[in-house]
C-alpha cells in the first residue's frame, strides 16, 4: 500500500485528537492517559499538542493512506542534547505487519529527524512490558533493551521497558 508522510502541524489538532482516541480505544496500555482523560481534555489541549509537535526538538509524523486519512502517528522530542525520544507511537490495525510499511515510513522519519536535525546519538522509547507487538517492531527495527525499566504510571505493578536505537558509530 502507498502511504505519505505528514509532518503534524498547529492547525492538524482535529486530525490528530481523532488519531489519539483510536489510539487509546484500541491499545490502552500503550499510553498514559486514559480514554476518559483524553476525551475530556478541551480543544486548547488538542491545539498545544500539535503546536509543540512543530516547536524546536519536536516532531510528530502522520502516515496517511491512499484515501487521504491519518492512519498512523509517531512522535519525538528531545529530553536531552544527545538524545531523542519516540513516543505516541500507532498504527491502525488495519495498516499493521510488514507488507504495509506504514510504520517503518514513519519510523525512519523519526530516525532521520533525529540524526540529521537534533544530532542526537541516541533514539530512545519506553514500551509496556506487555505490547508484545511493538517490542517486536522494534527489535525488528534495530532498537535493543537497556535493561532499565520503570513503573507504569497508570498502575505501578506494571512496568515500562526502555529500548534504545544507536544514531551515531
Amino acid at each position: 500500500m502507498d502511504y505519505t508522510l505528514h509532518r503534524v502541524r498547529a492547525e492538524d489538532w482535529p486530525a490528530y485528537r481523532a488519531i489519539r482516541l483510536a489510539m487509546i480505544r484500541d491499545t490502552p496500555l500503550a499510553y498514559l492517559e486514559t480514554i476518559d482523560d483524553a476525551l475530556g481534555h478541551p480543544d486548547s489541549e488538542w491545539q498545544f499538542r500539535t503546536k509543540r509537535a512543530e516547536g524546536p526538538g519536536n516532531i510528530g509524523v502522520a502516515a496517511v493512506g491512499p484515501e487521504g486519512s491519518w492512519v498512523g502517528v509517531m512522535n519525538g522530542f528531545l529530553p536531552a542534547p544527545d538524545t531523542a525520544k519516540l513516543v505516541g507511537v500507532w498504527l491502525h490495525p488495519d495498516h499493521r505487519g510488514p507488507a504495509g510499511g506504514a510504520a517503518a515510513l514513519m519510523l525512519d522519519e523519526i530516525v532521520r529527524w533525529a540524526r540529521e536535525e537534533t544530532a542526537a546519538e541516541r533514539l530512545v522509547l519506553l514500551v509496556h512490558e506487555e505490547n508484545r507487538r511493538a517490542i517486536g517492531f522494534y527489535r525488528r527495527s534495530g532498537f535493543v533493551a537497556t535493561g532499565h525499566e520503570e513503573p507504569y504510571p497508570l498502575d505501578e505493578s506494571q512496568r515500562e521497558l526502555e529500548m534504545v536505537l544507536p544514531l551515531r558509530d
